[in-house]
């Protein structure tokens, strides 16, 4: 298999020229970064948003929760895109953001009518989602951890990943301050190298589904094969097979067929899913 970061490389790639020639056919104001690496940043404007879908940015709009969620700031934007006066980069902003992807499905307002995606993820028809939920998975301590989850929809913690390099890494050591690691996982199993193990993300998300009787779903994107294994490698190694029935993987190639047409045509446009 080829390396990991050959296939982040390739989908950001792909996804900048595919976020130019859309911004540019559409006339949508946006920049392009002064990296090595390309990458387009949408602007807002009037009431619209070049990288989200008009009906979903509406309905972001008009909901005080999503709303703040546009407002992460963009950690890397004062080295990489050139600096505009009165002008603020958010996160969302950029055409790799896989925050901006999930809002842009989960917040149009008909998805959550969608009987055949509410049947995909196992969720009640008309639950709505919640984005950059608290996880507060318990400690060692008696305290909790304050990562954050992705979305919770109904019973459903969801992880979205687009152009991310990996799951994120963490050392042994960290993962024993979490009170239910030993009993969720065999750690000699999970996949590690001296002493760092792979996928702190979806082994922290599996605890916090483990701890709260949730399911767990991982949604990335059909062109990342690397992200795939690391899924399989580590949900293999959860000793309870009723937790590993509680996890799944869904490429958002397979949700697009059940989302509305007019936010299929802006997926397989912008994204490239289809």
């Amino acid at each position: 298999m080829r390396s990991v970061s050959y296939y982040a490389w390739k989908l950001r790639a792909e996804l900048a020229e595919r976020a130019r020639s859309y911004a540019l056919d559409r006339g949508l104001p946006h920049c392009l970064s002064n990296s090595d690496e390309p990458l387009i940043c949408f602007e807002a404007f009037e009431e619209s948003h070049g990288n989200f879908h008009c009906a979903s940015y509406r309905a972001i709009q008009s909901n005080p929760q999503w709303r703040r969620r546009l407002g992460k700031v963009h950690t890397t934007a004062g080295k990489i895109l050139p600096r505009m006066e009165g002008v603020r980069r958010h996160e969302l902003d950029s055409c790799t953001s896989s925050d901006a992807l999930l809002m842009n499905v989960f917040c149009h307002p008909n998805v959550g009518k969608r009987v055949a995606l509410s049947a995909l993820l196992g969720i009640a028809v008309g639950s709505l989602p919640a984005f950059g939920v608290r996880a507060r998975v318990a400690l060692a301590s008696g305290l909790a951890d304050r990562t954050e989850v992705d979305m919770r929809l109904g019973d459903v913690l969801v992880e979205a990943k687009l152009t991310e390099s990996d799951f994120q890494k963490a050392s042994r050591g960290r993962l024993k301050l979490y009170r239910d690691f030993s009993m969720v996982f065999d750690g000699k199993r999970l996949p590690h190298t001296s002493g760092v193990y792979e996928a702190y993300q979806l082994i922290r998300n599996v605890l916090a589904a483990y701890e709260r009787g949730c399911y767990f779903c991982t949604l990335l994107d059909a062109r990342r094969p690397d992200l795939m294994e690391a899924w399989y490698a580590t949900i293999r190694c959860i000793r309870h097979a009723d937790l590993r029935t509680r996890c799944k993987i869904l490429t958002w190639q397979e949700l697009a067929p059940a989302l509305p047409k007019t936010l299929q045509d802006f997926l397989a446009a912008k994204y490239g899913i289809a």
